[in-house]
C-alpha cells in the first residue's frame, strides 16, 4: 500500500469527475532572466518551461477555448487553468488580477493553477491569491528543484532554500494548495541530496509534488556542460530507481502530480530514452507495482 495519492485520484475525489489541466501562457517573464541579465536556470529553455502551453492570442478566454479544442477527444468535463510558462506572479498586480479573475470566471474552469518562484510572492500577490481561492480552488506550483543550496547556486536558481519554506508557509496561511517541483538528476546531486529534497518537501507542508527527470535541452548552459563532459544524463533504470526511492519516502497523503516529464523533441539533447514517453511510463508503472 502506497503512502501517497496520484493526482488523477485526488482530482476525481475533489471535483467528482476527471479534470484536465489547460497549459496557458500568461505573457510573463522570469526575474531570474531579466534581473542583472542572469539568464535563468541553466536547464530552462527559451520557452520558460512552457513549451507545451497554448500560445498567447491576446485574449485569455480565447486561449482557453483553443486549449480545450486540443483535448476535446478526451471528453473532459472540467478544466484547471494552468499558467505554466515562466513566472506567473512576476507582473503588476493589476495585470495579474485581471488575468486570473477572467480565467476563473469561465464556467468550464473549476480551479486555477499558477506556476511561480518562491521569491515572487509579495504581500499584494498573496492577498490576490487569497481572494481568488475564496471563489475557486487555487494551486500554486513552486520551482524548488533541490534543497541543496550548493546545487541551487550551480543551476543558477537565484534564491536560498529558506525562501521556499517561507513561501509555502505564507501560501498555506491563506489556504492555497501548494505543489512543489523537484528535479531528479541535477548536476553533481547524489541519492542523498535527492532524498534530502524529498524530506524538505515533506517537512515544508507542501500538499503535492512533481518529480521531474532532468532533461538537457538545446541552447542552454546545461547543454554546454553536457557536450563538454561536465554533466552526464541519467540512464532510464537509474532514474526509475531514484524515483521509486522518492515515492517511498513521501509523507503520508502527499499528492503526486508528476512522475517524469516531457521535453520538446526538437529541443531534447539527452537523455534520448525519455522521448519514448509511452514506454517510459509503462516501465515506471511496472516498477511501482513491483516495489510499492
Amino acid at each position: 500500500m502506497t503512502n501517497y495519492v496520484m493526482a488523477n485520484e485526488y482530482f476525481i475525489s475533489r471535483f467528482n469527475t476527471k479534470v484536465y489541466k489547460l497549459a496557458l501562457d500568461g505573457g510573463m517573464n522570469c526575474p531570474n532572466r531579466t534581473k542583472d541579465k542572469k539568464g535563468g536556470c541553466i536547464f530552462c529553455s527559451s520557452g520558460g518551461s512552457g513549451d507545451f502551453a497554448e500560445k498567447q492570442c491576446g485574449n485569455i478566454k480565447l486561449q482557453i477555448d483553443n486549449a480545450i479544442k486540443r483535448v476535446e477527444s478526451k471528453k473532459p468535463q472540467k478544466f484547471i487553468a494552468y499558467f505554466q510558462s515562466y513566472t506567473n506572479t512576476y507582473a503588476p498586480i493589476s495585470y495579474l488580477r485581471q488575468l486570473f479573475f477572467e480565467a476563473i470566471s469561465d464556467e468550464r474552469v473549476c480551479a486555477l493553477s499558477i506556476a511561480t518562484r518562491p521569491d515572487c510572492l509579495p504581500a499584494p500577490v498573496l492577498q490576490l491569491l487569497g481572494e481568488l481561492n475564496a471563489i475557486k480552488p487555487v494551486f500554486v506550483e513552486l520551482g524548488l528543484q533541490t534543497s541543496n543550496d550548493e546545487t541551487a547556486t550551480l543551476i543558477n536558481r537565484g534564491y536560498k532554500t529558506q525562501v521556499y519554506f517561507d513561501a509555502v508557509k505564507s501560501l498555506k496561511n491563506i489556504g492555497v494548495n501548494v505543489i512543489t517541483h523537484v528535479i531528479i538528476g541535477l548536476p553533481n546531486e547524489t541519492q542523498t541530496d535527492i532524498l534530502n529534497t524529498v524530506k524538505a518537501v515533506n517537512e515544508s507542508g507542501s500538499d503535492g509534488i512533481k518529480l521531474q527527470l532532468m532533461h538537457v535541452l538545446k541552447n542552454t548552459p546545461l547543454c554546454s556542460m553536457y557536450e563538454n563532459g561536465q554533466y552526464v544524463a541519467l540512464e532510464k533504470d537509474e532514474y526509475i530507481r531514484l524515483l521509486i526511492l522518492c515515492l517511498k519516502n513521501l509523507r503520508n497523503g502527499m499528492v503526486v502530480h508528476r512522475i517524469t516529464g516531457d521535453a520538446p523533441k526538437r529541443l531534447l539533447v539527452a537523455p534520448l530514452w525519455s522521448a519514448d514517453k509511452k514506454r517510459v511510463l509503462n516501465d515506471i508503472n511496472k516498477a511501482i507495482k513491483e516495489n510499492l
